[in-house]
């Protein structure tokens, strides 16, 4: 009984079974390579569960089934179809659990026989030298983040290494609470074998956009010096254009409110005040956040790129509770 259950959920989302390529036909196969995988995964996902979240597994085993085990299977037959490692972009805000999401991926990858690196857009920021240089240059980039502050030749010299085969390759890595929490380059991870790159940021894979939508922005985009630093941002972004083209494929984590990232935020920050480490205040979390929806306003770039099935090959839905909602492939033409 047990398998037709699963074989009946497995079928009844539509969008979602497309997304993982499950039809009538497979969905046995499936249910039974997904069944094997659990029972493997198992004991480094219990785990992790436990030291990363304090909690036990089962309230996130239905995760695990429904949405981290077909999609480490999907990445696995992605890496099978090419002859070199595959570049998996993961595009996500605050708070939507871009980094949790790619270390589950690699448990489930690493049982499958790959090599997995995680790499994050926060690992290519400029060193904190060039930061200050960059400040005086233009006083508007108070705040590591927004487009200009990474350094765009390092990811894509580290990313053609990994696709060109080459090993050992030095991975960068990033301390973000050096100099003060100014952050600064820290030693770099040397990997080698690499199979498979999960590249997550909070704009991996965005798009410059026609710059006359700025005129009628949204909120906080609301003064005539707003309107300029947005379209500076937005001007920015051709410079990353060329290491998004490195992506073979691009996995979205979207808010089904991007508000929502706000309250996330001020969720973190307040249990890391009552873990007794410093936070933010509520005042100073919404100054932060308003400065990144100025640089790249959420409504603005990432809501027509979900729409773009040219340039997005899955959308996750986020709810306010954090959540997983719908999960689509093209929905326009589901």
């Amino acid at each position: 009984m047990e398998k037709q259950q699963a074989r009946e959920a497995a079928l009844a989302d539509k969008l979602r079974a497309k997304a993982f390529g499950i039809t009538p036909k497979n969905v046995d196969d499936v249910i039974e390579r997904r069944s094997h995988l659990l029972k493997s995964v198992l004991p480094a996902f219990s785990q992790f569960c436990q030291t990363t979240f304090q909690m036990e597994p089962k309230e996130m085993l239905q995760v695990l089934w429904d949405l981290w085990l077909p999609l480490g299977i999907k990445l696995a037959s992605q890496r099978q179809q090419l002859e070199r490692p595959l570049i998996q972009g993961i595009l996500g805000g605050q708070g939507t659990g871009k980094t949790t999401m790619s270390k589950v991926l690699s448990l489930i990858l690493n049982q499958l026989g790959y090599r997995t690196v995680s790499l994050s857009l926060d690992d290519l920021y400029k060193t904190y030298s060039d930061r200050l240089i960059l400040t005086q240059q233009d006083p508007r980039l108070i705040w590591r983040g927004p487009p200009g502050t990474h350094d765009v030749d390092l990811g894509l010299n580290v990313l053609d290494q990994i696709r060109q085969l080459q090993s050992p390759v030095m991975v960068p890595r990033f301390d973000k609470s050096a100099f003060g929490g100014a952050g600064d380059r820290t030693n770099p991870d040397m990997v080698t074998g690499v199979d498979i790159v999960l590249f997550e940021g909070w704009f991996v894979g965005v798009r410059p956009i026609n710059a006359d939508i700025f005129d009628t922005a949204p909120p906080p985009i609301v003064t005539d010096e707003d309107r300029a630093f947005a379209r500076d941002m937005n001007h920015r972004l051709h410079d990353y254009l060329p290491l998004w083209e490195r992506l073979d494929s691009l996995i979205v984590l979207y808010p089904t409110d991007y508000r929502c990232s706000l309250e996330w935020r001020k969720q973190a920050e307040q249990q890391m005040i009552a873990a007794g480490k410093s936070g933010m205040s509520n005042a100073e979390i919404e100054q932060f956040v308003n400065y990144f929806w100025r640089s790249l306003h959420p409504e603005l770039f990432i809501k027509p790129l979900v729409k773009n099935a040219t340039v997005v090959d899955m959308v996750i839905e986020i709810h306010a509770d954090h959540s997983f909602g719908e999960v689509y492939c093209d929905r326009a033409n589901s």
